[in-house]
């Protein structure tokens, strides 16, 4: 079984596959794990964050200040919607885990700017 954080960054890879190509979720998932063995933890998320995608997208929507959904980059949208699922399906994560997982998330595959602003998304949803 894989770390929580390096099932995190799977998934993110996973999805973000997903939107920047036309794999399906077990293509993208095959593409990202190459010949690595598969995690509950990575297929839950990858799995409720597609499932629930659309309430993940309103629910980030509400706490965008000056920004749109559909500007929003891919990283940043994409860290989003798993940290989003985290804190409202995933009973056993910590809310400050999942921030703070997020705005790594962020810093990994964006910029530091980006985990500056998933962090401030996701603390006006906590407040």
């Amino acid at each position: 079984m894989m770390k929580r954080r390096l099932a995190r960054e799977k998934a993110f890879q996973t999805l973000f596959q997903m939107i920047t190509t036309d794999l399906n979720q077990q293509a993208a998932m095959d593409y990202v794990l190459e010949e690595e063995e598969n995690d509950p933890f990575l297929i839950q998320l990858v799995e409720g964050v597609t499932t629930h995608q659309k309430e993940l997208d309103e629910w980030v929507a509400e706490h965008l200040e000056n920004w749109s959904l559909e500007r929003l980059p891919k990283v940043e949208k994409t860290v989003l919607r798993i940290a989003v699922f985290e804190l409202k399906y995933e009973e056993d994560t910590p809310t400050q885990v999942a921030i703070n997982e997020a705005v790594e998330l962020a810093k990994t595959f964006g910029d530091e700017a980006s985990g500056k602003f998933v962090n401030g998304v996701l603390s006006k949803m906590n407040e």
